[in-house]
Formats: structure tokens, C-alpha cells, sequence
């Protein structure tokens, strides 16, 4: 993502370029792609002759690179519109459904890329996160060339061209284009150089920002309570106050919890919030204990659970819950208050651990201010907004990466075909 420096925003003020006219280099491009990440290197490959893509990073991709453990969690076969989060819960349809989960799936296989299903329709490489940035490099490679190490100025139009101004190897370049595309992504880790570009690029031009906020992120408890369990993991439900919930791996750490099913809740929580968890979900911990009760009573309610739940878990609910005495000893009654609190246990996070370990960013650019065919701006010709920058977030599993290939393409082809 393009990384805005305190040098290039006085580049231009307004119109003229004082005191750098001399060392200014000009070219002309039909369109210029901002962020070499995965929306833009997808658009790329659709957008036409005489296109530029340009990036901060010394590597394009590199949340490709890194993302599923270093083999890519590419799309999702379950991909639906449900996936995704946006306040216009309708605007992401168009397209997806242009360019679907399966596209993306035959261009994978195309360039021979082995892949395989994990869980829940998720789809990752067989060898590395680096065969699916290749593959992107070689599909925009005809028509688009990539400038890495490249610094964003000022962003101005004037009345038929967007201008910008580039700094690379320290040259100044002036890139006038047809076309810009936004494709710098949100706020998510910006140790990856994530800085809301776009959102001030979008807000230049007129555009609203919706509220933004981290997702798909780990929450914090300020009293550091399960730190004791830290590294247990089990199967869980997370349930939001919104009564959004999902069956994952829920995983106890040292500053909270995480896991899927709370880097899933997360993109739904809001500060203030509790949380609900339901441990053992799809297990009816009332009926065992009774079972327990009837065939074993002198078995210790503890080691009762233990059967069902992590050993290190039941421990540290044991003052909680009062899980002392044997299973013989527990009225109807008790048991199932005892089940009640082990599955719906009400927990209220002091907050996440924010953008610094977020996956993504939820919010962005509003997508009333966007065409849902073509990504352009309904008000500023030739200006689109792709991937993570806009208002549309998907869940974990894939989806988030479909919607950078769905988006990209939108826009690719609307620039191709001449979209006015």
C-alpha cells in the first residue's frame, strides 16, 4: 500500500509544483492502480493497456504472503453475500456474483496451483502463499507494469486527468492517468504499512468514510484473567450481543481470547459489549452429568467435566462454578444451573488487540458514494475503490480475499470496456 510522506503531501499547492518543477520527470498512463496488494494486482490483470501499479512495499502481496500460514486461505467454496458485513448489506452481490469463488478457483487451477479444503469450504495452497502472488504477476503482466518502493504525494484531476505525484529511487514522476483505482486497503497491521490512504483519497473527492474499526482480531481483558489457561484451546460458541454466532476453536491467551470463533465475533462486537460463550456446544453436558450421576456417583464433579472440557479449563472454573464434591451429590436442579453456566458464560472484553494484529478493517469507504457494478465513484469519473478500503468485510475463511478477487475484476473490466 502506497505510504504517504510528509515531503510529497506539500508537492502541490493546489495546482503548481514549487521548487520540484526542475527534477520532475512526466508519463502518462491509461490507469494507475494504488496498492500492489491483492484487489490491485487482481484488477490489474483486467484493466487494459497502459496501466500502472504502484506500491510502498519493497514485495507486492504481502498479506498474501503471510495470510494462512504462509499457503493462502485463497476463497471460500461457500462464498455468499450472508459473508460479508457492510451497512449496505446488499451492495457486494453484483460482484460477487460476476466473479465468483469458482472463477477465481479455475484461474488457480489453470496455472496448476495444487490446493486442498480444510474446514468450513476453506481452500488453501498445497505449497506456498507465494504460487497465488505469481500467478497474479503473470496475469497483469501483458498490459501493467509494477513500481515497488514508490512514494504517493498529492492527489489532484483537472478536469480530464488524475495527477499524481510518484517518488521512486528518488526521482519525482508526475503520472497522469485516465483511471485511478484505490486499492490501499484499510487499517489492518500497519507494520505492513497500512495508513487509511484511501480514506483520505476518498474524502478529497467527496466521498464518506463509515465508522471503521478492527476485525477479525483477538479480544483483551484488562485483568489478564486467563492467563493461568493460556494456550487452551476448545470447541466453543460466540455469541455477540447482536446474537450473531459462531462454532469454532475458541483459544484462552495470556492478554484474553482468540481463536476462530472469536476473530469471527469480533468483526461484530463493539466496545462496551459482552460476549456469550457457550462451551462444549453441540454436547448436552446436562444429560451426562446425569448419566454420570445414575452409573458413577462418586466420581468428582471436576473429573466429571474433564471427560468433556479441557482438564486446565475445568480447573480454573472451579472456584468460579463450585465444582467441588462428587457428581452424586448434585440435585437436578444444580446440574442444570451448572450446564447453563457452562454454556452460556457471559464474559465482557475491555477491548481487542486493535489494528496491530487485526486481519482486517471493517468500514471503510461507503458504498452509497460507489457503483456496485463497477466500483466507480457515482460522483467523480474514472475514480474506483476496490478491496478492503470499502465498506465490505468478510468473515474469516477466505471470504475477504474472494472479495478483493470480485471487486478487482469489477473494476478491471469496467476500465477495459471504457466505463464513463
Amino acid at each position: 500500500m502506497p505510504r504517504v510522506s510528509s515531503e510529497m503531501t506539500a508537492l502541490f499547492r493546489p495546482l503548481a509544483l514549487e521548487g520540484v518543477s526542475r527534477h520532475l520527470n512526466g508519463m502518462h498512463v491509461n490507469t494507475l492502480i494504488l496498492g500492489a496488494g491483492a484487489a490491485g494486482l487482481h484488477c490489474a490483470a483486467f484493466s487494459g493497456p497502459d496501466t500502472l501499479v504502484v506500491d510502498h512495499a519493497k514485495a507486492p502481496a504481502e498479506k498474501i504472503r503471510i495470510s494462512g500460514g504462509g499457503r493462502c486461505n485463497f476463497t471460500n467454496l461457500g462464498t455468499t453475500p450472508a459473508n460479508f458485513i457492510s451497512q449496505n448489506l446488499h451492495f457486494a452481490k453484483s460482484a460477487l456474483a460476476r466473479y465468483t469463488q469458482w472463477d477465481f478457483i479455475d484461474l488457480v487451477d489453470r496455472h496448476n496451483i495444487a490446493w486442498h479444503e480444510k474446514t468450513l469450504g476453506q481452500l488453501f495452497c498445497d505449497e506456498t502463499a507465494k504460487d497465488i502472488i505469481a500467478m497474479l504477476l503473470s496475469e497483469m503482466a501483458p498490459t501493467a507494469e509494477l513500481w515497488l518502493q514508490t512514494e504517493v504525494g498529492n492527489i489532484r484531476h483537472d478536469g480530464t486527468h488524475y495527477q499524481v505525484a510518484l517518488k521512486r529511487h528518488g526521482q519525482v514522476t508526475l503520472v497522469q492517468a485516465v483511471n485511478l483505482v484505490v486499492a490501499t486497503g484499510g487499517k489492518s497491521i500497519p507494520k505492513m504499512g497500512a495508513t487509511g490512504l484511501a480514506y483520505q483519497i476518498a474524502e478529497q473527492f467527496g466521498l464518506a468514510i463509515t465508522d471503521t474499526r478492527p476485525a477479525l482480531v483477538p479480544f483483551t481483558f484488562s485483568d489478564d484473567r486467563f492467563k493461568p489457561i493460556a494456550g487452551t484451546a476448545t470447541p466453543a460458541r460466540v455469541i455477540t450481543a447482536d446474537g450473531t454466532a459462531f462454532d469454532e476453536s475458541l483459544l484462552f491467551t495470556h492478554r484474553g481470547l482468540s481463536g476462530p470463533a472469536v476473530l469471527q465475533a469480533s468483526s461484530y462486537w463493539h466496545m462496551g459489549e459482552d460476549v456469550r460463550v457457550a462451551l462444549a456446544p453441540d454436547f448436552d453436558i446436562e444429560a451426562a452429568l446425569k448419566i454420570q450421576r445414575a452409573q458413577d456417583g462418586r466420581k468428582a464433579v471436576s473429573t466429571a467435566l474433564a471427560v468433556h472440557l479441557p482438564a486446565r479449563l475445568v480447573d480454573f472454573l472451579g472456584d468460579e462454578l463450585d465444582l467441588t464434591g462428587n457428581v452424586g451429590d448434585l440435585a437436578d436442579a444444580r446440574i442444570a444451573d451448572l450446564a447453563t453456566s457452562l454454556q452460556n458464560w457471559s464474559l465482557k472484553p475491555s477491548g481487542t488487540e486493535g489494528y496491530r494484529t487485526a486481519e482486517v478493517t471493517v468500514g471503510g469507504v461507503d458504498t452509497n458514494g460507489l457503483s456496485s457494478k463497477t466500483m466507480q465513484s457515482k460522483t467523480t469519473p474514472h475514480l474506483y475503490f476496490i478491496g478492503e478500503a470499502v465498506d465490505v468485510t468478510g468473515w474469516l475463511g477466505g471470504y475477504n480475499f474472494q472479495w478483493a478477487w470480485s471487486s478487482g475484476y469489477a473494476a478491471g473490466v469496467a476500465i477495459a470496456m471504457g466505463a464513463p
